[in-house]
């Protein structure tokens, strides 16, 4: 039975960064997409990445890189590019998403935690 407990763990994570990003989402300024990501991460502007687990492996390391370079937090989602899509109250796949300013949300120090 303690394999249950991990699940529900990740689920109630996965439920909190959520609730996080739809709160960055309405409040705060974020970018979604490879390239306005790379733009951000060069400008200085990112603050947090968030990853989709499903994103190709080039870009992976590529944003990785920029973000070990820039120093910026690096989330690893969860879910697919969909769930990060929708997440994000959009209709649309998302694999890589940057907040570039939080507002009211405390995701950027949720998730260095």
């Amino acid at each position: 039975h303690s394999p249950m407990v991990s699940t529900k763990k990740q689920k109630k994570a996965a439920e909190n960064i959520n609730s996080r990003l739809a709160l960055v989402m309405k409040s705060g300024k974020s970018s979604l997409g490879y390239k306005s990501s790379l733009k951000a991460i060069r400008q200085g502007k990112a603050k947090l990445i968030v990853l989709a687990n499903n994103c190709p492996p080039l870009r992976k390391s590529e944003i990785l890189y920029y973000a070990m370079l820039a120093k910026t937090g690096v989330h690893h989602y969860s879910g697919n590019n969909i769930d990060l899509g929708t997440a994000c109250g959009k209709y649309y796949r998302c694999s890589v998403l940057t907040i570039t300013d939080a507002g009211d949300s405390d995701i950027i120090r949720s998730t260095e935690a």
